[in-house]
């Protein structure tokens, strides 16, 4: 097979090793740096032009697109679907994944668990916004953060209450969800890939930080899910359209509920915790598409 994965940094581990796999199974893989892309379109020639030659000949497509680019890396994807090309995560499960809301309106939608969340367009009762998930501590996230930033505690309510009106005063859209105590600052983090847990593992949060990214300083452990949380996992993935999925659990007394859905996941910190080549699983998925 022919792989382009797009991505803008070759030298990054996910992309590294995604290389080192198909390489490692015969196959020719190219990274491609989307944002040097240029799409052409005409009556049914789509084409992309990318450093003074045409893409062509490609069997497959693994888009790894930060958040930063959503726009005009879903635009690349979509160009690539267009041409016939498969894609691991398709230009509109991108789409739902990065919009934080409609994600969290998808996943209500195919009833896959998650803490209680409220959305407004700068309310000015807020109030309302706090009990309506049970009164504080509450959690508030802005919409367009990522990697834990933008992410608050407010431990009271008038903590909570003067968080929102800051916020409001910015115009910066936020979603208020309920805190889950007993998941004591630890997440669960399932990778799918295919319909399938690959792996899994436990991130917990540094002393005094609620947040368990590994970007801020959290660790990460190998975790056995059970089935119930297994099955999230997989219903998370496919209510959002997605071929590959990191999906972000906490666990609760009613349950695994899901917090994000990431569809451009890092291997890094799953590979290590879990000791699994999932950049393999990630090359014979798309081996198996493209044998079908």
């Amino acid at each position: 097979m022919k792989i382009a994965v797009l991505s803008r940094d070759a030298n990054l581990y996910s992309t590294r090793r995604l290389v080192e796999a198909g390489i490692t199974r015969g196959h020719q893989v190219d990274v491609i740096d989307h944002l040097k892309c240029s799409l052409e379109m005409e009556k049914e020639n789509p084409a992309l032009y990318y450093k003074n030659r045409y893409l062509e000949g490609y069997d497959a497509v693994i888009p790894r697109i930060g958040a930063s680019v959503t726009f005009f890396g879903t635009a690349v994807v979509r160009q690539f679907e267009m041409m016939g090309i498969f894609t691991t995560v398709s230009s509109n499960g991108l789409s739902n994944s990065r919009d934080k809301l409609r994600s969290l309106q998808l996943l209500t939608k195919k009833g896959v668990g998650m803490p209680k969340t409220v959305f407004t367009n700068y309310s000015n009762n807020v109030e309302h916004l706090i009990d309506a998930v049970g009164g504080a501590p509450i959690v508030i996230k802005l919409l367009e953060g990522t990697q834990g930033l933008g992410v608050v505690l407010a431990e009271s309510k008038k903590a909570a209450e003067s968080v929102l009106e800051a916020f409001n005063g910015l115009k910066a859209r936020v979603i208020v969800q309920e805190f889950i105590k007993e998941s004591r600052g630890a997440d669960i983090r399932a990778f799918v890939v295919d319909g399938k847990v690959v792996g899994a593992m436990k991130r917990q949060g540094k002393e005094g930080e609620f947040r368990s990214n590994l970007h801020r300083g959290g660790s990460a452990k190998i975790i056995e899910l059970s089935e119930r949380e297994e099955e999230t996992a997989i219903r998370a993935a496919k209510a959002l359209n997605l071929g590959i999925a990191g999906v972000d659990m906490l666990q609760s007394a009613r349950g695994p509920l899901v917090l994000e859905v990431n569809s451009s996941p890092g291997l890094e910190g799953i590979e290590r915790a879990t000791h699994k080549d999932i950049a393999g699983e990630i090359i014979e998925y798309l081996q198996r598409k493209i044998n079908e």
